[in-house]
């Protein structure tokens, strides 16, 4: 079942490129590792979802925000950064919660690209992309970085200013840490041979630029910084595969390191020693349809659900199963379709995300994705 699993998701990343793909097409995926390198099979973290970023908060507690786009749009949780909290070391996570900045000035456009940083006190700064007045299609200059600081990692209250503006170029995809009582960010310049802005500040507020680093073709420096131990720092980024670098003062880095996981904007977070988690965006869901197979003429709803779900058809003949896939690809359900619409009983599952399939005795006719919720 497990292949047979796999075949479809191979099946439905090459459909995928005959539809209107976006970031509400993908999910955040995560997996484990001894050594930051060599990650495990990784599983769901969130659907519909990208750019997280991680962090340790207090104790054993951590908090990952990221951009979500949980259907339906327009909604609170459409394109807006969501913060998911963990208490047992990134085992277990809470539902997403989208964040409040009720002072953001009215004419800044809504935050993107999160990145948290751990302040004094337990409080936590949360950097983002904004600008004052709606860029340009495709962005421009007037798209800098700013930030918000939070006593809850739920409600934040906005720190005024750009904490970075580039004059002529936008500023995008920040990544902030501290290392060495300095506070360095980084962001793509544009292409990936373009490489990355490096700031330095004392204060995490007042950035200063200096030397940008190099980068090439095949190495994006689209990511997060995170602190390997008191002498080093990585970033981990995209390209071919995932990857990281590492650097004494994250000026002159030492070289490329791939991970054995493709995917965009990884962030991680070492545990504790020999424990790390990374968190990314995965390779995107499909909604396929067989080309001998009419997909308006099946429905499934309501999605999300959580308790009766509706399978419907506008012109029914027998011969149709339905199977449900969980994020590990484990089939948890299957039900044979006998009439025009069939009632499933869903209440039992564990909340999350899941894979419907709809198939007769030959073929996979149609798929998707169904959310289970409280």
């Amino acid at each position: 079942m497990l292949i047979k699993f796999r075949i479809l998701f191979f099946l439905l990343g090459l459909l995928a490129h005959a539809q209107n793909q976006g970031p509400w097409n993908s999910p955040l995926r995560m997996a484990w590792s001894i050594d930051g390198i060599s990650f495990g099979p990784s599983s769901i973290f969130q659907d519909s979802s990208g750019v997280p970023s991680l962090i340790r908060w207090k104790g054993d507690t951590l908090i990952t925000a990221f951009q979500w786009f949980r259907q339906p749009n327009p909604s609170p949780s459409w394109d807006r950064v969501a913060v998911k909290f963990s208490y047992d070391k990134g085992i277990t996570w809470t539902e997403p919660v989208p964040i409040v900045i009720p002072d953001l000035p009215a004419q800044h456009q809504r935050p993107f690209d999160p990145t948290l940083v751990k302040l004094g006190g337990d409080s936590i700064r949360i950097y983002f992309s904004s600008s004052v007045g709606m860029p340009m299609p495709g962005g421009d200059s007037i798209i800098n970085t700013y930030s918000a600081v939070s006593i809850d990692g739920i409600h934040y209250s906005f720190e005024p200013g750009a904490r970075v503006d580039v004059s002529d170029k936008k500023v995008i995809d920040p990544a902030v840490i501290r290392f060495n009582n300095l506070w360095h960010f980084t962001a793509p310049i544009g292409a990936p041979q373009d490489g990355a802005y490096h700031f330095i500040s004392n204060d995490g507020l007042n950035f200063n630029r200096v030397s940008d680093i190099g980068s090439d073709n095949q190495h994006n420096w689209t990511g997060n910084l995170m602190v390997e131990n008191g002498t080093e720092i990585r970033f981990y980024g995209a390209g071919s595969s995932l990857w990281y670098n590492r650097s004494s003062d994250a000026g002159v880095w030492q070289g490329y390191t791939p991970l054995n996981l493709q995917g965009g904007d990884p962030s991680v977070l070492k545990i504790e020693d020999s424990n790390y988690l990374i968190v990314f965006v995965g390779p995107p869901y499909a909604i396929s349809t067989h080309p001998d197979f009419q997909a308006q003429d099946f429905s499934v709803y309501p999605n999300p659900v959580n308790q009766k779900l509706t399978l419907g058809f506008e012109s029914f003949t027998p011969g149709y199963t339905w199977h449900l896939y969980n994020s590990q690809g484990q089939q948890v359900m299957v039900q044979e379709i006998c009439s025009a619409k069939a009632v499933v009983e869903v209440s039992e599952l564990s909340r999350g995300l899941y894979i419907w399939v709809l198939q007769n005795d030959k073929l996979i006719l149609s798929t998707g994705k169904l959310v289970l919720e409280n």
